[in-house]
């Protein structure tokens, strides 16, 4: 009989699959050498708690360096299954063991007191904004020359709420009559103050924030202003967090920033590791190799990461931008002679303290204006160009985007060798920053409101502009489609939000820096193979060079093969070219139906993925005309729809949901049980070329990989399409149908993607001809009656 291994009291159920438990092993070995295991699993195989267990263990071993585990995650879905997956453990603990404690990170708009019950003046839109100016004045109220301290703010709120009780003149938030205490209570939890901020001497503060603030000891440990032991508690989620926080009368936000470093498991998205600004001012403690990091979805972590180390600078915000430090002049060009303004004084005061002159100031504000002004004439000259007519047909308009240089010849930028031209040199660039954040701290001082500032983010992307290079990096003028009425009625920008953006076409170094600040971890998706592909743009294979060990896993499948069906159809390609625009009627369009409608037509729920939004509305039009179930149309549209869409397809008898594969429903949803028997893949979701920015990858690809089509578009769209069919099968109890419709599936041709299905999945995808499929589905709904 064979020994338990060290992490079986922390393993959350009675055994392992073979597959966790050679995980577990594999990922505890190399984060022992500082390394990664980079594990496909497939869906239902346990990934979640294999990452979990390998990571606590590590966590738990009075050995090891490691003091916590870092999840991060794209879809709130698996966030809520680590969520689950950590209570599991903590349940079936050893007496002798401590809970793992684990704190879920949330933004301020969900356990901001106020704006959970949009009281005091602020709500989900504005929480951010306020929530900085109610946290200045409270700190500037009790600073350094203060008017009072922390103890005199709090008592103070608390006696107003104490006060309307005794009187008996408070109304009662809970629906107490006369002589109930007038407070605010969140989610039902009652706190020690009104429902609205207070005031001190006429200065609005914050006593959530007043009582964080009074709670912390001299040595300002954050920690110690905690009023819980964390420790006894096991994992707190966002609700459990505001109830604590908030009924003590401390701010959940302040708490929960003093919790990360604290506990065992840190539970967030991928924002919470690589934004530069949230992990500049929330979670740096965190990267430090100290931490096991497991990134979910990691399938995710490029494109994702990508966006988060791109940026852009919106014509809105250059004009605000511009007026801000003409706002900050003018005290300076009011002044009477041998009389300074109090305005004055304070300008001149904080240019000196930051070593930025009046006329940096005024050289950076006229550049912001020229810039809006050759900005405006591009994006003139591009319509004129393209469409004529387009200011009699402005609500006719698509989103756009305008190159700044040849997508595939990497070169300097049309914006910047104007800026050369104008006489504007590497200096406004570079002293851009520097003056945005000056005009925000005399802006903080000289107005008595609550307001995001334009310039420190405008001064910091122009800056970047400036620095980086011109080959991982491309500038565009993005337009965005909108409509603004009180725009000129002739100009572009009632039709368009333009901006100027800084795109990031190789994310993999800022991947592979961040991932080498931890001390190990786990990557890992149910579709993460080609596997050499994916360590190429995520950096592991860097990481491995410098000594860090990489060590790969991929599992497939381990439930019954006779519950399931994998097919690929020898059906027409559908590309563009082939299928034609969606009013056609064609060969490969009718192929494509006719198979799909086999498969959907079947008992139960179908799911349905096409290349595009516009696709999807052609193929739920089509399958209505043939179908008697009731087919539903997933629209690019906001989380309520979608969670209507997905209540309405789980209800009842069996229905058919029409997807885009770029949308949210082919990734991250469970379809556990009987929501799922089928799901349809049309074609291979390959992203239009024609964007500039889309070539521009292709090209940075190019030149670092050799493979910039393959491994920009195509792999990254096969997983999209594995990800879609992976919905069906999810627990050994599960039966049920994946069909991938496209001879690009079926066969080894020149623009194939066979190859980069993993082995087992080539396998079990038995290539079919259309004509054949029907017969296949029979045979297998025999051989379910016959179980």
């Amino acid at each position: 009989m064979t020994n338990p291994p060290p992490w079986a009291d922390i393993f959350g159920h009675a055994e392992p699959y073979p597959e966790q438990a050679d995980g577990i092993d594999a990922a505890i070995d190399a984060a022992e050498d500082g390394g990664f295991l980079a594990l496909e699993g497939a869906c239902g195989t346990g990934k979640t708690m294999l990452a979990l267990t390998a990571g606590l263990d590590r966590v738990r071993d009075p050995d090891s360096e490691f003091e916590r585990v870092f999840v991060l995650t794209s879809v709130k879905q698996q966030l809520r299954q680590f969520e689950t997956d950590l209570d599991t453990i903590n349940a079936d603990l050893p007496d002798e063991y401590d809970p793992v404690s684990g704190l879920t990170l949330v933004g301020k708009a969900d356990v901001c007191p106020y704006a959970r019950e949009n009281r005091g003046g602020i709500d989900r839109e504005n929480v951010y904004e306020r929530c900085e100016g109610l946290r200045e004045r409270t700190r500037n109220l009790v600073g350094d020359g203060g008017a009072t301290t922390t103890s005199n703010l709090v008592s103070e709120a608390q006696s107003q709420q104490v006060g309307l009780m005794d009187s008996g003149s408070g109304t009662g938030s809970t629906g107490g009559g006369s002589g109930a205490a007038d407070y605010l209570a969140v989610d039902g939890e009652p706190t020690p103050y009104r429902p609205d901020t207070e005031e001190y001497d006429g200065t609005e503060f914050c006593p959530f924030y007043a009582g964080f603030l009074d709670d912390l000891p001299e040595d300002g440990d954050p920690a110690e202003a905690v009023p819980f032991d964390v420790t006894e508690l096991g994992h707190v989620d966002p609700a459990e967090l505001v109830r604590l926080a908030a009924g003590h009368g401390s701010c959940p936000h302040s708490i929960m920033g003093a919790l990360v470093p604290e506990v065992e498991v840190v539970i967030g998205n991928y924002y919470h590791a690589f934004d530069p600004v949230t992990t500049g001012t929330f979670t740096g403690a965190l990267l430090d190799d100290s931490t096991f990091v497991v990134c979910d979805e990691a399938h995710m972590l490029e494109p994702r990461v990508r966006d988060l180390v791109s940026d852009a600078v919106a014509d809105a915000s250059l004009r605000d931008a511009e007026n801000e430090l003409t706002r900050v002049v003018q005290p300076l060009s009011f002044e009477t002679a041998g009389a300074e303004s109090d305005d004055a004084e304070l300008v001149r005061g904080e240019l000196e303290d930051a070593d930025v002159t009046v006329e940096e100031i005024e050289s950076v504000r006229e550049f912001y204006a020229d810039l809006r002004g050759e900005l405006d004439r591009r994006v003139t000259e591009r319509l004129d160009r393209e469409r004529p007519d387009w200011r009699a047909s402005m609500r006719e308009l698509d989103d756009d985007e305008i190159a700044l240089r040849d997508p595939e010849e990497p070169a300097e930028d049309k914006i910047t060798a104007w800026a050369k031209r104008e006489g504007y040199g590497d200096r406004v660039w570079a002293r851009a920053e520097q003056v945005g954040a000056v005009v925000k701290r005399v802006l903080d001082s000289l107005e008595d409101e609550d307001k995001k500032r334009a310039a420190p983010g405008v001064g910091r992307t122009l800056n970047a502009w400036y620095r980086e290079d011109h080959e991982e990096f491309f500038r565009a003028i993005d337009l965005e489609r909108t409509w603004d009425e009180t725009a000129p009625p002739d100009s572009w920008r009632r039709a368009y939000n333009a901006s100027l953006a800084l795109y990031n076409c190789l994310p993999s170094e800022p991947i592979g820096d961040r991932l080498a600040e931890f001390g190990g971890g786990v990557l890992m998706s149910a579709t993460l193979e080609p596997m050499d592909v994916f360590r190429e743009v995520t950096g592991l294979d860097h990481l491995e060079a410098q000594g860090r060990p990489v060590v790969e896993r991929t599992y497939g499948l381990s439930f019954p093969e006779e519950n399931r069906a994998g097919l690929a159809v020898d059906a027409p390609k559908f590309t563009h070219q082939n299928r034609g625009a969606p009013s056609e009627r064609n060969d490969t369009r009718l192929a494509h139906l006719d198979a799909t409608a086999a498969v959907a037509g079947r008992e139960g729920n179908v799911l349905v993925g096409t290349p595009s939004y516009a696709e999807a509305t052609w193929m739920a039009e089509s399958l209505s005309e043939r179908l008697e179930k009731p087919v539903l149309l997933d629209e690019s549209s906001g989380d309520r729809a979608t969670e209507s869409l997905k209540d309405d397809f789980f209800a009842g008898d069996g229905k058919v949901l029409v997807t885009s594969l770029r949308g949210t429903l082919t990734e991250g949803v469970d379809y556990r049980g009987d929501r799922l028997s089928a799901a349809v893949v049309c074609g291979v979701p390959i992203i239009n070329t024609a964007r500039p920015r889309t070539r521009a990858v292709i090209t940075a690809y190019d030149r670092r990989f050799e493979s910039g089509f393959e491994t920009a578009l195509t792999v990254p769209a096969v997983r999209k399409a594995r990800q879609a069919v992976g919905r069906v099968i999810r627990g050994p109890d599960e039966r049920g149908v994946r069909v991938l419709l496209d001879a690009r599936y079926a066969r080894d041709s020149w623009n194939g993607v066979r190859e980069y299905l993993p082995e087992h999945e080539r396998e079990e995808y038995q290539p079919v001809s259309p004509d054949m499929l029907g017969l296949a589905l029979d045979r297998f709904e025999r051989s379910a009656g016959s179980d």
